[in-house]
This record gives structure tokens, sequence and C-alpha cells, in this order.
């Protein structure tokens, strides 16, 4: 903590109703909140600092609700592990909803900490309370949390945020909500107020697939010619990491990772097939549809990923799909995805049925072994222009041999010149798909990482920073060290496809795709915006010889304990399809 962040003369007297809640955080060893302020938790901020000492949890104080949001999502990418937001009333909470869903889709956990105005309306103050006040507000996010609670007193304060953090750190996981009355937080105590141990309100441990479910899949995967194992969502441990990689050997099956999953298995092993895919590349494509059994493991969307490989039609493997995420499902969003067919499910924790197969199947001789392809050769490129190719290869020579994690990666990344050897080398999507979570998730996975030695790196594109450029301004208040890399293309080159996809169907000029797309004209200095929110800003970086030397600055910048940008003006299409749209087959009613 910053000594500007120490306060003195702290009162640790449990006094008023916010210092009960407060003490719970503390107890269940929440290392941090993060917070934009507002009155309706005034109490809350009041005990956290006054009566905790701004630590156990620290705050970490943000610029708009939706980056508090988006830095805990990061954190709990990184850690497995829940942190603290506290939102402000209804406007705060609207604020912060998208960031929500994108942990609700990425299934991460968090504790969010709301708060309302005065319940009793004789408490309210005129106007500003009125506004403040919501008879549900839960309801506002209640389709994408796992459980929300507004405690009715004080004494119910412990028990309902103590469910609220078995209930988000419990498999499968998702964002919780407690919402705190205004009048109760600042309510005097007359009395004690029992606060248990967490000990033993903790979360339940994974469950485990049903044992003649094991069987029956265990068998059909011992008689298996050509498995495939799909890997979608795991814990990011090196145990689990092996025992996935010990599975496809002991199976000699090919394995294929999802972009958006992260890195989950090494992707240079001579087992993998591919790059990791947002869309199936081909080679996948090829494995899925010669394979006899296909195990998806957490698989984000298994039905949208069989029906790239065998269209509508049946399909021939046998499909056996190891998840839990079917207890979230509640028919409000479709983040279920496409439902496929399964052959044999075994429902329970993706990482606890790799663990139980490993035990169930004999040990197969001459299967691959565990060495590394070789790596691919990092060509030079041509011209003067840069794109993600150079930056990969520019990238590698400023960090040398220091471990990265990639907080987040465009599609166009070539893996294969950075390919996934450890489960925190890349930590997936933000699970909602919009836009402005990439600054937020790299700060939050930085600020869990900062003392693990790996260097956190967010390559994110120039409308995604734009989006949420000030909550760079938290990296550098708190010197998270965090290396932004912009891969700015000037545009939303993604509906750019898609507009040139609609033209092409239509029949129409395609040429006018960027009308409405184009972030030119002037385009943003990205850079000098950095260094508005205090970070060091590097750039615009525009020809291919100025690139090795502003990220060898960048690297050490990081190095030395401060947040950077460097913003890198990239040929847009180098990498990219129309294809990715999707738009013809999406216009074709699915066909």
């Amino acid at each position: 903590m910053s000594p500007l962040d120490e306060p003195r003369d702290v009162d640790a007297r449990i006094g008023w109703g916010s210092d009960v809640a407060a003490q719970v955080l503390r107890r269940l060893d929440i290392p941090y909140i993060a917070l934009n302020p507002g009155a309706s938790y005034r109490g809350l901020h009041d005990s956290l600092v006054n009566h905790l000492g701004n630590s156990a949890p620290e705050m970490i104080m943000c610029l708009h609700e939706e980056q508090a949001v988006a830095i805990a999502h990061g954190y709990a990418k990184a850690t497995g592990k829940p942190m603290a937001v506290a939102l402000h009333s209804n406007v705060g909470l609207m604020h912060g909803t998208m960031a929500i869903y994108n942990a609700w889709c990425d299934r991460q956990p968090m504790l969010i900490l709301g708060a309302t105005g005065p319940v009793d309306a004789t408490l309210r103050r005129p106007w500003i309370d009125w506004i403040h006040t919501s008879q549900d507000q839960g309801a506002l996010l209640r389709n994408f949390v796992k459980w929300d609670d507004q405690p009715g007193s004080v004494a119910a304060l412990p028990e309902s945020i103590f469910r609220a953090w078995q209930q988000t750190a419990t498999p499968p996981h998702g964002p919780v909500y407690v919402c705190l009355d205004a009048a109760i937080q600042e309510q005097a105590l007359t009395d004690e107020v029992p606060i248990p141990g967490p000990a033993r309100f903790g979360p339940a441990p994974a469950s485990r697939p049903a044992a003649q479910a094991l069987r029956e899949a265990a068998g059909m995967l011992a008689r298996a010619k050509r498995p495939v194992i799909l890997f979608g969502r795991g814990r990011r441990t090196q145990k689990d990491w092996d025992r996935r990689v010990a599975l496809a050997e002991r199976l000699g099956a090919a394995m294929l990772s999802d972009l958006k999953a992260g890195a989950m298995v090494p992707t240079d092993h001579p087992l993998h097939v591919g790059e990791p895919f947002n869309q199936l590349s081909k080679p996948a494509k090829a494995a899925l549809q010669a394979a006899d059994v296909i195990l998806s493991l957490a698989s984000i969307d298994l039905g949208g990923i069989l029906r790239q490989a065998f269209g509508r039609g049946d399909v021939p493997a046998t499909v056996i799909h190891a998840g839990d995420d079917i207890y979230l499902h509640n028919g409000w969003g479709k983040e279920h995805m496409e439902l496929p067919a399964i052959d044999v499910h075994l429902l329970g924790d993706p990482d606890a049925a790799v663990a139980d197969l490993l035990e169930a199947l004999p040990e197969r001789p001459g299967n691959a072994a565990a060495q590394r392809a070789s790596p691919v050769e990092r060509q030079p490129e041509q011209g003067d222009s840069i794109n993600l190719r150079r930056v990969a290869t520019a990238l590698a020579a400023a960090v040398g041999d220091q471990p990265v994690t990639f907080a987040g990666l465009p599609r166009a990344w070539p893996v294969e010149l950075w390919p996934h050897r450890h489960p925190l080398d890349h930590l997936g999507k933000d699970g909602g798909g919009g836009l402005g979570s990439g600054p937020g998730i790299t700060i939050g996975a930085a600020l869990a990482l900062k003392d693990s030695g790996r260097l956190t790196i967010g390559i994110l594109g120039d409308g995604d920073c734009l989006m949420s450029m000030n909550a760079l301004w938290t990296a550098a208040r708190y010197r998270i060290p965090a290396l932004f890399i912009i891969a700015n293309n000037r545009s939303y080159y993604n509906d750019e496809l898609h507009q040139e996809g609609v033209a092409r169907h239509r029949g129409r000029n395609t040429a006018n795709r960027w009308i409405g797309q184009s972030i030119d004209h002037p385009a943003p200095d990205i850079a000098k915006l950095a260094e508005a929110q205090g970070l060091t800003g590097i750039g615009p970086v525009r020809r291919a010889d100025e690139l090795q030397e502003a990220l060898r600055r960048a690297v050490e910048c990081v190095r030395g304990g401060s947040p950077c940008l460097i913003d890198v003006h990239i040929d847009p299409g180098h990498g990219r399809h129309l294809r990715e749209s999707m738009a013809e087959r999406s216009m074709a009613k699915g066909a």
C-alpha cells in the first residue's frame, strides 16, 4: 500500500452496521476491493478506511464501475479466486452491468457489493435518495449472476456475505451480488453482532462425474482408434495442465485448443492440431471429421464446433462431454450455445473428470511423449508496414526468457511463433464479446501476478482500449506493472468485415464498408491519452524499423514496476478474413 492510501487514527471498534460487513470481508481474506466511490455505500467506505485501515481488503479506486468489475474479472482469470467489487446504487450498477455480463459468460467468480438508498422511505434525503433507491435492485442483473441478496438487518449481513462467497467460489463459478441498504450500513450498534469465522462456510468441492458414466466413457476412449480432445475451460494450475497432457498422451488423442478459453495444453505438443481457434481451422476440422470418439472438456460452444465440422447433419463420432456449465443455464441469455449431440455426459468438474479418466484408463504403450515440436523460425517480414507477426517477433526479442502472461490476444495473433507452454501464458477472451474490457482485465491480471516474476501483457485493439481509456489511471495510481500493446488498425475492423459481407450478399458496393467504422481522420493519439492517465506512452509506432526499440523501452518500463502503453499502427487486413464475419452463413438461415 502506498503511504498516500494509509489512513491515520483507525477506529478498531465495531460500532456501525457497515463495520460488520467490512469485518466479514476481512475474515474471508479478500485482498482487494475495486470500486468507484458513491454515497449509497458511504458507510461501507468509511468502514473500509477508518475501521479496517484500508487493508485486507485494500481499496483499488477506479474511474468507472465497468473497469472495477473488469479488474476483478482479470484477477479471477489469473488466480481462479474471487476478489470484491463495490458498485454505487442503481446508477453504478447499471454502469457495471456489461462487465458483470462478461464475467458471467466467462464463468468467473467475484463478490459484488452494491447499495441502495434507505428502504425505509422516512429516512431518505430529498430527491437524491429517491432516485438512487430501487425496490428490487438485484433484478437489474439477476439473469446474469449466480446468486443475489439484500439483507434486511445488520444481524443478517454475515450470513448474506458468507453465502455469497460460498456461491461464487463453488464451481461452476459466476459473479454474485449483495445489495446493502444505506440505512443498515449507517445504523449505530447498541449490541454486539456475532460474526462467526468463515471455516464452516467455505465453498463446496468441485463435483465429480458419476461412476457409471465414467466407466462408460473410459471404455469408449480405450477402444477409440482416432480420438480427439476439445479443451475448453479449466483450472490454471500446473497439476491440472499436466493431467490434461497425460490424458491426451495416454489416448494418443489429437488436441484442439480454443482461443476463447486460453492456455489449457501446450500448443506446440506433437499431438496438438493447428492453432487455438476462434473458429475451426482446416486442420482442426479435418481432425474432428476423422475422429471416432470426441471428448469435450468444458468446451465453450460444443454444439457450434460440431456444426462447423459436420454441418447440421448427424455427428458420426461418439461424443463425450465433461462439464458442469449446465447448472448455470437459466434461459434468459443464450450463452449456453447450440445444443450439442452428446452420447455420454460426465456431469461435473472437467478437471476432476480428467483425473478420474486417467485412473480408469489403461496405459497405452507407444503413444506420443511430451516432447515439443520444433519451434517455428521467425522469418523476417518484408516492407515497412507492421503486422502482428512482426509485433510477436520483436516482443519476443525484447522479453527474452522472462515468462509472459497474455491477458488478451487478438484473433490474428501468431500462436505458432509464441506457443502456449504454461497455464498462465494466455488467459483467454472476456466472455461477453463486447468492447471495453481489455484494459481492466489486463490490470486485474497484472495486479494478481505482480510478484510472480511474470510480465503481464494485453494485446488490445484500439476500439477496445479507447472505450475504457481511463482504466489506465488505476494502473498508474497503484503502480500496477502492466504492458498494453495497442494493435491499432484505426477501425472497428471486425465490423468492417461484417459490412463487406452484407454488401457482398446484397450485391452492393463493398468499398463503402469503412464508412461509420473507421477511427481515423484524425486517428486518436492513444499514447498521449495514456500519458494523460499517468502512464508512459510510446508511439504511435508506424514503421517496422521503429518497432524493436519501442518494445524494448516498453518492456524495461514495466520491469521497473510501472505500467506502459505502446501504440502500434498495424496493417488491418493482415491475418484477417471475410469469413470471420460469417455473414453469408447467418443470412442464409444458418445453413
